[in-house]
């Protein structure tokens, strides 16, 4: 492991910070005398070096009130501070979304006919189509209570991949831990290595008694607290680990197909895992598993050889999302089908007993444009009952989950692998996305990358960012990672990684305005990325973010100003995108395992 520690800039104690100290001490000293209640913490005076030239310790000062008062000799309550009444904020209800079409984004002028299949039959018409049940999702915080990052990117807003709060006192990698993975050779006879694009983990905080039930072994079903990785590689295995340590929790799980995409855990808390393969194997063509996590038993396959779609191209990229209301996972695959499986799940937690009786309905669509191809290669970002989603052949889709009609489309040039995310400012939902330079399609060379924001009502691009991409067969530049969302202290900016720029090897990562699409600080990294990076949070909202690259090293940043404060060489490409767990991020490599390391 590698550390530039020694380079980071730090501030060193001076004369204003101890004078501030000795001023504090005094009010203090004062507020005893005078009898009053002091709350008082020295200025942020920054940590500074030890005489070896390592970091040190935060120094503060901090007087905690005693506001309960105390008791007479009596048993009499004394007087204390008296607080105010503490009034919940009361929780408003969520903002109306009718979206629509305006001239420059009518669906016909992009996506043609679509066609729906229904209790084991096509429908006559899209109108002869009625849902069951309403889907209504809601704020992407709100997709779950379950401690974890369960799907691509968090939630349904695509705008997290980080789960609690980090404190970081060192701003440095610390102890990690590095767990093998192998190979696989599909039927065609190409070998598929580790974790690739998207190839995100999943990391879940299972309750005692659930593991109880759970196929683990028994110290990882007797630890008191558990956080399990999960993480479905392109070996054909899903592995299990301990967040923190790296120790196996149990056996892996041999699928035998290649698996390139995040997958998704359920919301709900339930021990289920959806993941679909990324290629065609010896066993049979790529289709879709829902995996039960209480043996690690599959439930039910689908989208094998579906001769509903209309692109014999029966891949999984995309990571699910599941309506805990309605009980329904939503799946994209890159045939071009959404599925949409009414799941009728019996879970009973106490007597660990899971079943599944899935009902399943299948939405596909033609694209007017003769060059591109069909499918989803991205994850859905869903608002209220709409579904924001780019496909391969340069269309980004509102699709309203309740009608399955088309709602608008945008144009967005090229093949796109970057998940749309979604922002609501006062209440207005905004979309940011950006696209690829697929080689042949619009030239061999360079081309047009831009970076949008687009109001999710409409369709229409508030503003776009572009860079000037190269891009190599089979190998394409420009935004294959998906943007990062800025909140807390970096609220104003958002996160793109750019590959093949300025030069055909390079990449940036860069921070633009939310406002006005002005980029505010760049990285320039020597080989490109097609990682996505990752931001996450201390609990007084200082935020940082994870980068990698395909030459194998992880950055840690300052999110606000882009400066790095350290890196790791992983010893192989990092396709997969990073999840962080409080303070432990994990990503797997193409060549050189999984990777668990801790930050400090």
């Amino acid at each position: 492991m590698n550390n530039n520690s020694t380079n980071k800039k730090r501030r060193s104690v001076t004369g204003k910070g101890v004078g501030a100290l000795v001023l504090v001490c005094l009010i203090v000293v004062l507020g005893v005398l005078i009898g009053k209640n002091i709350n008082a913490v020295a200025p942020d005076i920054g940590p500074g070096k030890t005489p070896d030239g390592k970091p040190g310790s935060d120094i503060s000062v901090s007087v905690t009130p005693d506001v309960q008062g105390g008791e007479t000799d009596n048993g009499e309550q004394s007087g204390g501070i008296t607080l105010p009444e503490i009034i919940l904020p009361t929780r408003q209800p969520l903002p109306e979304f009718t979206p629509y079409a305006v001239e420059s984004t009518q669906p016909g002028k992009y996506i043609g006919a679509t066609a729906i299949y229904k209790n084991g039959e096509t429908l006559a018409s899209i109108a002869d189509y009625v849902s069951d049940q309403t889907i209504d999702f809601g704020l992407g915080e709100d997709y779950s209570d379950f401690p974890g990052v369960l799907t691509f990117r968090g939630n349904n807003f695509r705008d997290g991949g980080s789960y609690g709060y980090a404190e970081l006192r060192d701003e440095e990698f610390g102890t990690y831990w590095n767990a093998p993975t192998g190979a696989l050779t599909s039927s065609d006879g190409y070998t598929w290595t580790g974790n690739g694009w998207t190839g995100q983990p999943l990391i879940a905080q299972w309750p005692k008694e659930v593991r109880q039930h759970m196929n683990m072994y028994d110290w990882a079903k007797e630890k008191d607290t558990l956080t399990e990785v999960i993480y479905a590689s392109m070996d054909g295995y899903v592995y299990f680990y301990e967040l923190t340590s790296g120790s196996k929790t149990r056996d892996a799980l041999n699928l035998g197909y290649t698996f390139k995409g995040a997958g998704a855990l359920d919301p709900r808390g339930y021990p289920v895992l959806y993941v679909g393969s990324g290629y065609n194997s010896a066993r049979g063509g790529s289709h879709a598993f829902i995996i039960s996590l209480l043996d690690c038993s599959i439930l039910y396959e689908f989208g094998q050889y579906d001769n509903f779609a209309l692109r014999a191209w029966h891949m999984f990229d995309s990571s699910a999302l599941v309506d805990a209301e309605t009980d329904t996972l939503i799946y994209p695959g890159e045939s071009g089908i959404l599925y949409l499986l009414r799941l009728n799940t019996n879970y009973d937690e106490s007597a660990g007993t899971l079943s599944m009786e899935p009902e399943v309905v299948k939405w596909r669509y033609s694209a007017a444009r003769s060059y591109g191809w069909l499918g989803f290669e991205a994850s859905a970002a869903v608002w209220r009952g709409h579904l924001f989603l780019p496909d391969n052949g340069g269309n980004l889709i509102c699709l309203d989950l309740n009608t399955l009609e088309v709602v608008w489309a945008q144009d967005i040039l090229d093949d796109s692998n970057a998940t749309p995310m979604i922002e609501l400012e006062n209440g207005h939902p905004y979309l940011y996305v950006s696209t690829s330079f697929h080689y042949g399609w619009r030239g061999t060379n360079t081309a047009e990358i831009p970076i949008w924001k687009i109001d999710a009502e409409t369709g229409e691009i508030v503003w776009k960012h572009s860079y000037s991409c190269y891009t190599v067969k089979d190998v394409s530049g420009g935004v294959q990672g998906s943007p990062a969302m800025g909140k807390h202290d970096l609220e104003d900016l958002v996160f793109f990684p750019v590959s093949r720029y300025p030069t055909p090897a390079a990449g940036w990562l860069v921070a633009l305005n939310k406002e006005t699409g002005e980029q505010v600080w760049n990285v320039e990294t020597q080989v490109y990325s097609w990682s996505s990076p990752t931001a996450f949070y201390t609990k007084d909202g200082k935020g940082y973010l994870i980068y990698c690259t395909s030459g194998g090293y992880m950055y840690l940043l300052d999110g606000l100003t882009g400066e790095m404060l350290d890196f790791m060489n992983l010893g192989s490409n990092v396709e997969a995108s990073p999840a962080i767990f409080e303070n432990t991020v994990v990503v797997g490599t193409r060549n050189n395992g999984i990777w668990g390391v801790n930050m400090k």
